[in-house]
């Protein structure tokens, strides 16, 4: 049976000054609670994790559970540039109720496969009752999972799956081929909805559906009918959103404005949208949302 889940990749909100606003993630983890996706990926990448601290975090992952959790999955991103951080915010992760968990590979320092090992490992043997995801980003922490590594890590207690962003499909049908079959695996691309399954993967993480999920539903639900003219309209949709929103935060919190949920701004280093790229939104909500 082919599997295409739409786990949604959630943006946090922030005020003007940067400071958190956390009425505003509720209220965009309610946009996402009806979207009627599989799942939610928080506090990750979208979730613009390295700007938070440990406590925004925890506020973060405790609304994320009571908002989402009565609707869809919830995978909590525990990632962190040191193994210490990352025991800590597993451990703030569980006594939230959180039952999945996603960790991304150490960063900015070089990581050889056997420190990964490692680190992988402690996770593992500390993640009792969790169920554990690699997040693999190399253009971001500079660290690869390499298919010799994954099929290791695979074999550890408690790690379920894996995450892995800006690689190609190729990649994903090299991971298929050296782990479980049971083993799940996302690809953080959200145009390849439609064709990942062809390479062995379970799904997408989609920032885009996080904002316009309906394109997304609409692509699954074509696939599943087996009608070809409708599963073409259905992908141009879904590339048109993916191309207007192009997986940047800024852009989804002024989706977000433009459909009444107060997102509020971005906190890391990031332009506006400019007013092309606005009127270019506006046109993408009036289509598909």
């Amino acid at each position: 049976m082919v599997t295409r889940d739409i786990i949604t990749a959630v943006p946090v909100a922030f005020r003007d000054d940067g400071s958190l606003d956390l009425a505003g993630s509720r209220a965009i983890l309610r946009h996402v609670a009806a979207s009627g996706n599989e799942g939610a990926f928080v506090v990750g990448t979208t979730g613009e994790f390295p700007a938070l601290s440990h406590s925004e975090r925890g506020e973060l992952v405790a609304a994320s559970v009571e908002e989402l959790s009565p609707h869809m999955r919830v995978v909590v991103h525990v990632g962190a540039a040191s193994l210490f951080e990352v025991l800590a915010l597993l451990d703030q992760a569980r006594r939230a109720g959180a039952t999945e968990v996603a960790v991304i590979t150490p960063y900015y320092l070089p990581a050889t496969d056997t420190a990964l090992l490692d680190f992988y490992r402690r996770i593992a043997e500390s993640a009792t009752g969790l169920d554990v995801y690699v997040y693999v980003y190399r253009r971001r922490t500079g660290n690869f999972v390499t298919p010799s590594l994954m099929t290791k890590l695979a074999a550890l207690p408690n790690i379920v799956g894996a995450k892995v962003s800006e690689e190609p499909l190729e990649q994903i049908a090299e991971y298929r081929s050296v782990v479980p079959s049971d083993f799940v695996l996302y690809t953080g691309a959200d145009r390849q909805l439609g064709s990942a399954a062809g390479f062995g993967a379970q799904g997408v993480v989609s920032g885009v559906s996080s904002v316009l999920p309906k394109p997304f539903r609409a692509l699954v639900a074509a696939l599943a009918s087996g009608d070809p003219a409708a599963t073409a309209a259905a992908q141009a949709a879904v590339d048109d959103a993916v191309d207007a929103v192009a997986g940047d935060m800024g852009r989804m919190k002024a989706v977000y404005s433009l459909l009444g949920v107060p997102a509020g701004t971005t906190r890391m280093a990031m332009e506006p949208p400019s007013k092309e790229v606005l009127a270019r939104l506006a046109q993408v909500v009036e289509r598909y949302a």
